[in-house]
């Protein structure tokens, strides 16, 4: 069975449209990695995914794999959000900035893994989810971080 041109578009066009959702959040409030980084990782991630998808359906060949090409983007996501993190000289938690970033990329990769593969439920609640972590736990952590004072 074959991934027809309808069900590209649409898991292309939605893994970029829900990156595009979390990279937005991060850009208004004024973090590097944005709207346009988001949604190409979600997107490239798809696109990975459906490729691993037709690789397996065109070649049937006994022992393939699918998922292995997708679990080589978690790995190479995980150099890109890397590249997000910066250490300051301080010695202490205050001094990295940019982990948030780096597994906002990781995941925008996992939600672009699911749209390619047409896993829509799971991609829309995890995006629902980043957006909570990101707009509403940043509150409380700022609650929290005043508290220690």
């Amino acid at each position: 069975m074959q991934i027809t041109y309808t069900d590209i578009s649409l898991r292309l066009i939605i893994a970029t449209v829900l990156g595009g959702l979390i990279g937005l959040e991060r850009q208004v409030h004024g973090k590097a990695a944005g709207f346009r980084t988001y949604s190409m990782v979600a997107l490239g991630s798809a696109l990975i995914m459906i490729v691993s998808i037709q690789i397996a359906l065109i070649y049937q060949i006994p022992g393939t794999d699918p998922s292995r090409i997708a679990a080589q983007v978690v790995t190479g996501i995980g150099f890109l959000g890397a590249g997000a993190i910066i250490r300051f000289p301080q010695g202490n938690l205050e001094g990295i900035k940019g982990l948030t970033t780096a597994a906002g990329i990781w995941s925008s990769a996992g939600i672009g893994l699911a749209c390619g593969l047409g896993s829509w439920f799971a991609a829309a609640l995890a995006t629902i989810l980043m957006l909570v972590i990101l707009l509403i736990f940043s509150r409380i952590d700022r609650i929290i971080e005043e508290k220690k004072i």
